[in-house]
């Protein structure tokens, strides 16, 4: 455990750290998403536009916060991570593979002009919807929507270490009025044997679990599960086995920030993944989570705030996959990036 001395010092770089992208401005932010409501271009002093957290989740089970960090968020597309992982606890590796890739597909999220790779007759990757839509299949096992959301809920609670998780049910109403492009793409893949006969069970599964509300502190622990090979830090309990860590982690660095990846692996190098509620999820294997969360998104529908966040994080504490050393110690000198 660290003396009180440095955990006071790390809580202080992190103040730092979070009030100084509080007050930047953000030209380049595109739009803020609402579920059942779409996209929104947003005012300029909008409450859900200006929540801003920044969390980290030690090995050994330290957290430190700033800002925002309890306010609660839909998962979106965060919840792909975890029930990727769901999917290969159950089915094994081989199994999963030859229903769902672990290629980029270097489009949108939710595109459905490049829906599937045709030559293996299977979606992309587990990261963007359609590839989603077959692991929610996988879970579900034919079982229906109650056994599939029981499965899920129990892993996502042992990730984040709080047994108290749901789905808000006002986010999966709305969204459940507006997913008629996943609809369409559920309905695609059934006609080439991708998922199951049910389509709508599964669709309704797949929006509950991205409907389930976590706060940027709990994100922040079920990456530094990732991190301490499966296992939650703070309660010791084993969320995902070690054998498939590797796996999901290796499919978040390539495929988990949308068609911006490969720009994310080259800035920042560390397995992540984004949701359109604003939230982006790190993992620094062996080391932490980090978890930071505001809605103002970019043109690639990752947080504007996020993206700045974990990029400074890395470079300053040399966490990119392939550095040698850090440029600069965000826990040590603390002194601000130049702009």
């Amino acid at each position: 455990m660290p003396s009180p001395e440095i955990r006071q010092r790390v809580q202080e770089r992190l103040e730092e750290l979070y009030q100084r992208h509080l007050s930047r401005d953000e030209p380049e932010v595109a739009s803020y998403y609402t579920p059942g409501v779409g996209y929104h271009t947003p005012q300029p002093l909008a409450p859900e536009y200006k929540r801003f957290a920044i969390c980290l989740a030690t090995v050994d089970g330290d957290v430190y916060c700033a800002g925002d960090h309890d306010s609660p968020f839909a998962l979106q597309s965060l919840s792909k991570v975890f029930v990727y992982g769901l999917a290969l606890e159950i089915h094994g590796r081989e199994h999963v593979l030859e229903r769902v890739g672990v290629d980029p597909s270097g489009d949108a999220y939710d595109s459905i002009s490049l829906l599937f790779d045709e030559r293996n007759n299977r979606p992309y990757n587990p990261m963007v919807n359609a590839g989603a839509l077959v692991t929610t299949d996988l879970i579900a096992n034919g079982e229906g929507v109650a056994a599939g959301d029981g499965r899920i809920l129990a892993a996502l609670r042992r990730y984040a270490g709080n047994e108290n998780l749901t789905v808000d049910e006002d986010v999966f109403s709305k969204m459940t009025q507006t997913s008629d492009r996943n609809r369409a793409m559920s309905y695609l893949m059934r006609s080439f044997d991708m998922i199951g006969q049910d389509v709508e069970e599964n669709l309704a599964l797949y929006l509950r679990h991205c409907s389930v509300h976590v706060s940027c502190r709990e994100l922040a622990m079920m990456g530094a599960t990732l991190a301490n090979s499966g296992v939650n830090p703070a309660t010791g309990n084993r969320a995902l086995g070690n054998s498939h860590v590797k796996d999901v982690l290796s499919v978040m660095l390539t495929c988990g920030m949308y068609d911006f990846a490969g720009q994310w692996a080259y800035w920042v190098g560390i397995p992540a993944k984004s949701g359109v509620s604003g939230g982006i999820l790190g993992v620094v294997p062996g080391k932490l989570g980090i978890g930071v969360f505001s809605p103002a998104l970019d043109e690639y529908g990752n947080s504007v705030r996020g993206v700045q966040v974990c990029e400074e994080i890395s470079r300053r504490l040399g966490l990119h996959v392939f550095a040698s050393e850090a440029e600069d110690a965000l826990l040590g000198s603390g002194r601000p990036r130049a702009t």
